[in-house]
């Protein structure tokens, strides 16, 4: 569940100067904004459906949605970053996917300890909201380092994921994944999860100068989807990390 927001450059808006016609609509704050709420409602409703086999208690079922959740998010991430124009068809699936996965691990975080889904996403939306006003105070900008730094640091983080994935089908667990282990929660892991979790928050001024950038160079409004994805990609995986660092902390 890692953010695909590598991919959001200035220049992804020249590479289909010559596909759209000039008079479509530009693209949009509103209707990036739009688009996020409606690839949100739909993050929920994969949350809500996943929620409910969980209270039923179809562990095994619940456990299956997660894997098939994160699978699907990772394909559809990796797809629209190579072919952006899917975008428009591929983020609500992958909205859903994701809705999924995150609420199934959500699920089994708050059977250990109870209230940690609450305080993960009040923390989130807290996180998500200084980091826009950073941004629109200009305290923070995307500068060319800034966005070298954080490219490579995600991209190092996904490998990391990738990894643990393909281990996880052999049985084999990353201690640092796996709460049943005492190093899940050390000084170590407690530490690398807070870099991970600010890089994922330092992803959304990437977001949001993405957006700002397609407004001011009218791009076609196709790439509404584009922001609205990589909003929710962001905001997704900061919850993720946080979810985690707070299990983490609440343990010590």
């Amino acid at each position: 569940m890692k953010s695909s927001n590598p991919m959001l450059r200035d220049d992804v808006f020249d590479n289909t100067a010559n596909t759209y016609a000039l008079t479509e609509r530009p693209m949009s704050v509103a209707g990036t904004m739009n688009k996020l709420l409606l690839l949100s409602v739909i993050l929920l409703i994969g949350a809500a459906a996943t929620y409910y086999q969980f209270s039923l208690k179809h562990y095994d079922y619940v456990m299956t949605l997660t894997w098939a959740g994160i699978i699907v998010s990772v394909i559809c991430s990796i797809v629209i970053s190579f072919k952006h124009t899917l975008v428009p068809y591929l983020s609500p699936v992958f909205a859903f996917a994701q809705g999924v996965a995150l609420s199934a691990i959500s699920c089994f975080f708050e059977s250990v300890q109870n209230g940690i889904v609450m305080q993960a996403v009040s923390v989130t939306f807290v996180v998500v909201f200084t980091m826009a006003l950073l941004y629109k105070m200009k305290v923070i900008r995307a500068t060319e380092r800034l966005r070298s730094i954080i490219v490579t640091a995600t991209f190092s983080i996904f490998i990391f994921y990738l990894i643990s994935i393909g281990l996880s089908f052999f049985g084999k667990n990353i201690a640092y994944f796996d709460p049943s282990n005492a190093y899940f929660y050390s000084p170590f892991a407690i530490g690398l999860n807070v870099v991970i979790a600010l890089i994922a928050a330092f992803y959304l001024i990437l977001d949001f100068d993405f957006i700002e950038s397609g407004v001011r160079k009218s791009a076609p409004a196709l790439y509404e989807w584009y922001g609205a994805f990589g909003l929710l990609t962001s905001i997704a995986w900061l919850y993720l990390e946080i979810l985690r660092l707070l299990s983490r902390l609440s343990k010590r």
